[in-house]
């Protein structure tokens, strides 16, 4: 269409020149067939045109048409194509996908089962705790639980069977029965342990529902319980004569030692000028393997002084053993020297028999003595 405008812009300028030349140079008459003539050049120069561009723009539209038919049918193929290579890789991650997501449900689900799992174990840890608590609670079931807890560090160390190490539930000359006793080598002897659990009013001193005024006075009847069962066991269990100068309190709890050692050094102090010992169940078990160490070296230098002994009474039998020998040997050199002595006489005798036999009596030959 571009093309028509230009050949119609350029007919027209054509048409002005010549109606320009015809007005100055030609009749009018001229004029008329010149025109006439020109009109007939431009109608068919104008369908000749326009044949021509229908032939074209009907050659541009097949070609267009078939143009647009390729690049559909390779954009299909190309479309197709990458279409089946995205199904491809999102079929391949859907199943990666769902196979992880399997494996995590499955996980989940152990660890499902193993929360359960922990989750009855801690509500019957909770219901043994209550009743531990409820245990606790009362006294004598305090003084009991104190006493099983010492037995059986006693023994986890030296067996169930060593009464000549330790012995439980022991009767005092005094009439007193304390919870253990160690028999320990001289010089420190028979050495009392007790069991003692002063629980009350240290939860009342540690607990946040009561006031600091509160809390310092129930510090106050928690340092005097302590001590109360300080002056108890060093009263009781130590016995001039029978009983080591000292004893052992036994503190079933590690807070309540821990609260003892870092608050209240006092107490300590006052323990230690009545000769008793503050233990916890640790502290008491490395106590009780430093007891076993040293009774297993003191066995040890027993029966090395014995080896000692028989080494001098084997060495006293080894001196007497020289002796002899010493003695045999030299009776032993006599006979060789007999033996040897005798075996000259011998070889001498032989030769005489040998020269007597080797006389030459037709020719009156005679050997010289």
């Amino acid at each position: 269409m571009s093309l028509t405008i230009i050949l119609l812009v350029l007919n027209l300028i054509a048409i002005s020149l010549i109606i320009k030349k015809i007005y100055f140079n030609q009749s009018s008459f001229e004029i008329k067939d010149s025109l006439y003539q020109f009109k007939e050049q431009i109608v068919e120069k104008m369908n000749r045109d326009a044949k021509d561009q229908t032939t074209e723009l009907h050659s541009f539209k097949t070609d267009l048409f078939s143009h647009q038919q390729e690049s559909m049918l390779g954009l299909h193929k190309i479309i197709e194509s990458r279409l089946d290579k995205i199904s491809s890789k999102v079929q391949e991650n859907l199943d990666r996908g769902f196979e992880k997501t399997n494996q995590t449900f499955q996980g989940i689900i152990e660890r499902l089962a193993k929360i359960d799992e922990a989750q009855k174990k801690i509500e019957s840890l909770s219901s043994n705790v209550v009743s531990l608590q409820e245990v606790l609670t009362d006294k004598k079931s305090r003084g009991i639980f104190g006493e099983v807890q010492l037995s059986n560090l006693l023994s986890s160390v030296f067996g169930d069977k060593s009464d000549k190490v330790y012995k439980t539930q022991h009767l005092l000359s005094n009439g007193k029965i304390c919870d253990a006793v160690l028999f320990l080598p001289e010089p420190i002897g028979t050495i009392c342990v007790d069991s003692k659990f002063p629980l009350e009013n240290f939860k009342r001193m540690i607990s946040k529902e009561n006031d600091e005024t509160q809390r310092a006075l129930f510090s106050k009847e928690f340092v005097k319980n302590v001590k109360k069962h300080i002056d108890d066991i060093a009263d009781k269990y130590i016995i001039s004569n029978e009983t080591a100068d000292q004893a052992i309190l036994f503190l079933p709890a590690e807070a309540i030692f821990a609260e003892i050692h870092a608050y209240h050094p006092e107490l300590v102090d006052y323990a230690n000028s009545r000769r008793v010992w503050l233990t916890s169940p640790t502290t008491f078990m490395a106590t009780l393997t430093t007891v076993q160490s040293v009774i297993l070296n003191l066995e040890r230098n027993k029966y090395m002084s014995v080896m000692h002994e028989e080494i001098n009474k084997l060495g006293d039998e080894f001196e007497r053993y020289q002796d002899r020998w010493d003695d045999l040997a030299k009776h032993l050199n006599t006979v060789s020297k007999d033996v040897d002595k005798i075996h000259i006489t011998s070889n001498k005798i032989s030769g005489r028999f040998q020269k007597i036999m080797a006389v030459d009596i037709d020719n009156n030959e005679y050997l010289d003595s």
